[in-house]
């Protein structure tokens, strides 16, 4: 939940930024009634998995490109297993790593 309250504005349309998103999209791991109450006194609709029910609630389409892009991450070895104990050391490797996986999709 702190996480949902430092969400920068979003903006895109006219006017005024907005300053939380329409929907959540979770996992099964946080189909909590508090969980759920929560998200909706912020205003947000959830769209998470229940517990207990079979797959099919199609939110994988939605979780596919967080997903596909932490594959793509994980090509890189040094990022896969974390050598570095300095932050700033790991995050340049990180920046470098997003950097050439968009300069790739750019030449294809």
């Amino acid at each position: 939940m702190p996480l949902l309250d430092k969400l920068p504005a979003v903006g895109g349309r006219p006017g005024p930024p907005r300053r939380r998103p329409d929907r959540l999209y979770a996992d099964r791991g946080y189909d909590y009634p508090r969980h759920r109450r929560e998200v909706r006194n912020r205003g947000i609709t959830p769209v998470i998995a229940r517990r207990g029910v079979a797959h099919g609630s199609s939110l994988g389409t939605h979780r596919w490109v967080v997903e596909r892009t932490f594959a793509w991450l994980h090509w890189f070895r040094r990022l896969r297993i974390r050598w570095e104990i300095r932050d700033d050391i790991h995050e340049a490797f990180l920046t470098l790593a997003c950097a050439i996986i968009c300069w790739r999709r750019l030449q294809s």
